[in-house]
């Protein structure tokens, strides 16, 4: 290998093909965790680009001082300071569009499955209780007459509404700044959303303008037949609160692909027969995961090519081409 080719540092756990590609395009560096202490200072000096699927704080950007590009792998990024890494002239990446589909595929299934409790009904067949004990029960719950708000209308929430057209719901939505380009009723406020609603889908990202934006409050004004959808981040949905509100039947049902503390999801969760969770597998497909892997060494390959980032992050939208 080249010692003239960009040296690459993959703190902690990445996906298999993003490691492949790093070590097979640049000078590829490994460590733990996102540790500057694990490098001596001569190989921080040397570090170019990051690529990550980890936190990357202030004071880590801060110890590589020829840091020019962090790529993220996933289309949320709350966990890297990009408007820190912006102030330094520093690229930040994300990897949208390519998980949008799947994700919003994801969230009409566990839609599906929250309402009508496939997953119960096979699991039901597969014990034998179909044939000792007759037809699954008929469930309370369905898609038909619902009426869907979308609590964010990104790129994966106008993916979902496609397909909630497609079923014949009725939608709304609520975003800081309402849309231009679509006809769907806008709230300027979550609680009006939930109030008008009785199906939510909550597709925001993390950080702390939505930490728990999803509380009592919002649960009590989606209603005993409210439903909540959660494919976002898992810091937006109040646990405590949302617990509360599906065992009292305060509202009717949850699903839920993100939790607050992943891997770890309450028990008190786990127990409530009116929630359908889960592992975080919504973008969780081999062909959906080598195109986001593919577009985070891409973005690094043509930033450090001295070329424009593919998908830089808002924050860094002004940072045109590789400083310098």
């Amino acid at each position: 290998m080249s010692a003239a080719r960009p040296t690459v540092l993959i703190p902690g756990g990445i996906n298999a093909r993003v490691r492949e590609r790093v070590e097979a395009e640049f000078e590829a560096i490994s460590i733990a965790a996102a540790d500057a202490t694990l490098l001596d200072p001569e190989a921080r000096a040397r570090i170019d680009g990051i690529a990550c699927s980890t936190a990357i704080t202030a004071d880590f950007i801060d110890a590589f001082p020829n840091l020019s590009v962090i790529a993220s792998f996933g289309v949320g990024y709350d966990a890297v300071d990009a408007k820190h890494a912006a102030s330094r002239g520093v690229m930040v990446t994300n990897t949208p569009d390519v998980l949008s589909d799947e994700v919003a595929d994801t969230a009409i299934g566990l839609l599906l499955n929250t309402l009508r409790e496939f997953p119960k009904a096979e699991a039901y067949l597969r014990a034998g209780r179909w044939a000792a004990e007759g037809a699954y029960p008929l469930t309370p719950l369905t898609m038909r007459g619902r009426t869907a708000g979308i609590f964010g209308l990104g790129r994966i929430g106008l993916a979902i509404a496609r397909r909630l057209e497609a079923f014949g719901l009725p939608i709304e939505y609520h975003t800081r700044t309402k849309r231009n380009d679509v006809d769907y009723p806008w709230h300027d406020s979550l609680a009006g959303l939930a109030s008008a609603v009785d199906t939510l889908i909550v597709v925001v990202p993390g950080g702390a303008a939505t930490e728990k934006a999803v509380n009592a409050d919002i649960l009590d004004a989606l209603g005993p037949q409210g439903v909540l959808i959660s494919i976002g981040r898992g810091s937006t949905i109040d646990e405590t609160a949302l617990i509360e509100a599906l065992a009292s039947r305060r509202i009717a049902a949850a699903g839920l692909d993100v939790f607050a503390n992943e891997p770890n999801v309450p028990q008190a969760l786990l127990d409530l027969p009116n929630a359908c969770l889960l592992p975080h597998v919504a973008s969780a497909s081999v062909s959906t995961r080598n195109a986001m892997a593919d577009l985070v060494v891409d973005n690094l390959a043509a930033w450090l090519d001295g070329r424009p980032a593919l998908t830089p992050v808002p924050e860094c939208a002004g940072l045109d081409r590789k400083p310098g």
